[in-house]
């Protein structure tokens, strides 16, 4: 244990969900030498309504003396969509967000060809509506908010970020104690970034919540999509099961892709391998 360090005064919400490594090139460049990548999505969009992403690098001399323990950290920030504790709007967001998406890993990933791309990786709500509460027992397309939340803050959005209609603002009968953001219909997908759009960011050239990936990626064909039935009332069923996914590490040197499957083994994870071309 070396210390407790702090990325500049980013919002604890906002670090430490995911940690990795970002090409020493591209770092020299464009992040004053920031070689690590750390950020963190917590849902309901408390840091930041898409991924957050900054650089950072926590020695201070040529010998990889750590810093003092405390410190707060000089950053470059890469990735920082708005924070609903800033807005009670859908806005500066990631296009398609819904509170209740999951990014849970992260890598920097680099081909033989020159090729680059950062990578997250998740369990993203596409669900027509999204809500705060509970599962519905009636199905997966039915809201079911917490009431005592009802004229606090909107419980339920539509997918276009537009609050939901009056009739689909009561809690519903016999749900379980599970509460949370849910959505009517979730997928496991990665998403892709152009680093050059978050060179644009760190040069100050663009906004932090402009860059967009460039594409997604459903991966739930190739996943075992907890095949022994752990824990439904936490995780959901079908199309509304949760946390499909967990962390993420990138070999650079062989161009694999390492991708936790959560809850594919029983309560265990399975590792799934993609070669990058």
């Amino acid at each position: 244990m070396q210390g407790v360090w702090f990325i500049g005064n980013q919002s604890l919400y906002s670090v430490n969900g995911y940690l990795f490594e970002i090409p020493a090139s591209w770092a020299d460049e464009h992040a004053a030498g920031r070689y690590l990548a750390t950020g963190r999505f917590r849902d309901g969009g408390w840091s930041g309504m898409g991924p957050a992403l900054f650089a950072y690098r926590p020695w201070v001399d040529a010998a990889g003396t750590p810093a003092s323990s405390g410190t707060h950290l000089e950053e470059t920030v890469l990735l920082r969509y708005e924070s609903s504790e800033n807005t009670p709007d859908i806005e500066r967001c990631l296009d398609g967000y819904q509170h209740p998406d999951e990014w849970e890993g992260g890598a920097w990933i680099t081909t033989d060809t020159g090729k680059a791309a950062v990578l997250f990786a998740g369990t993203k709500g596409t669900g027509t509506k999204y809500w705060y509460g509970y599962v519905n027992p009636a199905g997966p397309e039915y809201p079911c908010v917490d009431g005592e939340f009802v004229g606090q803050f909107a419980v339920c959005r539509l997918a276009d970020g537009t609050p939901c209609p009056p009739e689909d603002l009561t809690e519903c009968a016999d749900h379980n104690d599970y509460r949370g953001w849910w959505s009517t219909r979730f997928d496991a997908q990665f998403i892709l970034y152009d680093p050059a759009d978050l060179a644009q960011v760190a040069a100050g050239a663009m906004a932090s919540w402009e860059p967009q990936p460039y594409v997604s990626l459903d991966i739930d064909e190739v996943l075992f999509l907890n095949p022994a039935e752990i824990e439904q009332d936490m995780l959901g069923t079908g199309v509304q099961r949760i946390n499909r996914i967990g962390a993420v590490a990138y070999d650079r040197d062989n161009n694999l892709l390492y991708v936790l499957e959560l809850f594919a083994d029983e309560a265990r994870p399975v590792i799934h391998v993609w070669e990058v071309r």
